[in-house]
C-alpha cells in the first residue's frame, strides 16, 4: 500500500479534525459526522433526527433551497446526507480547488439552517416512505428487526424512526433537536484527497471557531432486551430467519479475526453459508452473515430467506454451520478472505469518499486512525491458529433467532 499521510487537530470549542494527504488525486472529500442521531429522538418521537437530516439542507444563510442545491451542482460537490444511530452526516467530494467553497457552504447548512416549516411535511413523507419501503422488503424487515433484539435501545432501533410516531412530530420538535444537538464538541470533520493539511485547519478554524460548545447533555440510557427468540405472523410462502450472536466491537484486538470468521462463513460464493446452506442442500434462495456493532459491543447478523416448508430446517443447518466453524478452517479459506481484504483496500486507496469516511468513523470509534497500511499487515498476518483461537473465546451460541413466516420455528435444544 503507498504511503498515507493522517493529521488531526482538536478545536478549543470541542470540534476535531482529521485528514489525510492524499497527493495522486485531484479531487478531495469530506465526511462530517455531528453527533446528533436517532439515539437521541424523544422516546416518543422516533424520527425526528431523520426529518431533520433531511430538512437541514433545504436552505441556509443567505440560499433558499434552491440556491443552496444550486450552488453545491455547480461546484461539481457529490453529496449525501446521512442518519444513524450516532451521527446526522453530510459527506461528499469535488474537485480539490472547489473543496475550501463547498466546506463554505456546509457551515452555513450546520451553522445557520433555515429548517423552512413550509417544507416540513415533505421532509416527514419521506421519512415514511423510507419506513414503508422496509415495511415492503421482508428481507430488510427482518434484519430491522433483528437489530432491535440484538442490540439494547436506543442503538438497537431503527435510525429513520418509528412509523406510528411520525405524525406526532411537529416543526418545533425538529427545531428543539437541532437547537439541542447540534455543536462542535464531538463534530467530526474527515477529510481526504489532494489537500494541504495548514490550509484545511486554516480553514475549519475560520468557519467554525466561534461556533459554541453544547452545555453538557445526557448519553441515553440503555435498556437490554433479555428475550432470544421472536415471531412475527406473515401469512405466505416464505419465511425469513434472522440469527445474531455475540462478536467483539470494532477496535477490540481480535477485531480482524472476528472479521475473518464471518468472511469464511459468508464472503462471496465459496462461503460456508452459501455453500453448504444453499448450493448443497438448496434451502434458500439467499443466506448471509454481517459483522456489526456500536461501541462496545460487536454483533454478527445472519439472514435467510426460504420456503414456509423448509424454513425449519434451514434454520438447523444455518445454526450448525455457524457453530461448527470452530471445528477447523481450511487454509484456502482464509487465503480468500486476505484477497478480497487486499482488493477492497486497493479500492478504497483510490477513492477520496472512502477515505474520508473511514478516517472520521476511525475517530468516533478509536480516537485514532487506522491507515490502510495498518489495515492490511493486520489482516495479511491472520493465521488459521489465530481465527480458531478468536472463535473459541467467542463461539457462535447463545442465538438470538427471529422468524417472519406463517410459523415459528423451533431452536435445537443442542444448538441455543
Amino acid at each position: 500500500m503507498g504511503k498515507q499521510l493522517i493529521q488531526t487537530h482538536r478545536f478549543p470549542n470541542g470540534l476535531t479534525l482529521v485528514t489525510e494527504s492524499m497527493v495522486d488525486v485531484k479531487s478531495a472529500a469530506f465526511s462530517i459526522l455531528v453527533p446528533s442521531g436517532s439515539i437521541y429522538d424523544p422516546a416518543d418521537r422516533r424520527g425526528t433526527a431523520s426529518i431533520l437530516s433531511d430538512l437541514i439542507s433545504r436552505g441556509a444563510g443567505p440560499y433558499n433551497s434552491e440556491q443552496l442545491s444550486c450552488a453545491l451542482d455547480d461546484l461539481g460537490v457529490q453529496r449525501h446526507e446521512g442518519i444513524s444511530g450516532a451521527h446526522i452526516s453530510f459527506s461528499g467530494a469535488t474537485l480539490a480547488d472547489n473543496l475550501t467553497e463547498t466546506l463554505k457552504l456546509y457551515a452555513l447548512i450546520l451553522r445557520a439552517p433555515h429548517l423552512p416549516e413550509n417544507q416540513f411535511d415533505a421532509s416527514r413523507a419521506g421519512v415514511a416512505q423510507s419506513l414503508l419501503s422496509v415495511e415492503d422488503d421482508a428481507r430488510q424487515k427482518a434484519l430491522v428487526e433483528l437489530k432491535r433484539h440484538s442490540f439494547p435501545a436506543p442503538w438497537g432501533l431503527p435510525s429513520d424512526g418509528e412509523l406510528e410516531q411520525l405524525g406526532l412530530i411537529t416543526i418545533e420538535d425538529v427545531q428543539q433537536h437541532y437547537q439541542t444537538s447540534f455543536h462542535p464538541d464531538d463534530t467530526i470533520i474527515g477529510v481526504a484527497g489532494n489537500i494541504d493539511f495548514e490550509q484545511i485547519k486554516q480553514l475549519i478554524e475560520d468557519i467554525f471557531g466561534d461556533w459554541q460548545p453544547s452545555e453538557g447533555r445526557e448519553e441515553p440510557a440503555l435498556v437490554f432486551d433479555t428475550e432470544k427468540q421472536f415471531f412475527t405472523e406473515q401469512e405466505t410462502t416464505q419465511s425469513h430467519l434472522g440469527i445474531a450472536y455475540d462478536a467483539v466491537p470494532y477496535g477490540h484486538p481480535d477485531y480482524y479475526a472476528a472479521w475473518a470468521a464471518v468472511g469464511i462463513l459468508s464472503g462471496g460464493m465459496s462461503s460456508r453459508l452459501f455453500t453448504e446452506v444453499r448450493e448443497k442442500r438448496g434451502l434458500c434462495y439467499t443466506v448471509s452473515a454481517s459483522l456489526t456493532g456500536m461501541p462496545g459491543l460487536g454483533r454478527v447478523l445472519c439472514y435467510a430467506g426460504t420456503t414456509s416448508e423448509r424454513a425449519q430446517e434451514t434454520l438447523d443447518v444455518t445454526l450448525h454451520e455457524l457453530s461448527r466453524l470452530g471445528e477447523g478452517i481450511e487454509e484456502s479459506e482464509l487465503e480468500r478472505c486476505k484477497a478480497r481484504a487486499k482488493s477492497s483496500l486497493i479500492m478504497s486507496q483510490e477513492s477520496t469518499s472512502s477515505r474520508a469516511g473511514s478516517i472520521a468513523r476511525d475517530w468516533f470509534y478509536l480516537k485514532h486512525i487506522t491507515t490502510l497500511d495498518q489495515i492490511n499487515e493486520e489482516i495479511q498476518q491472520l493465521t488459521i491458529e489465530r481465527v480458531l483461537g478468536y472463535i473459541h473465546a467467542h463461539p457462535a451460541a447463545n442465538f438470538t433467532v427471529l422468524t417472519i413466516g406463517p410459523q415459528p420455528l423451533e431452536v435445537p435444544s443442542d444448538i441455543s
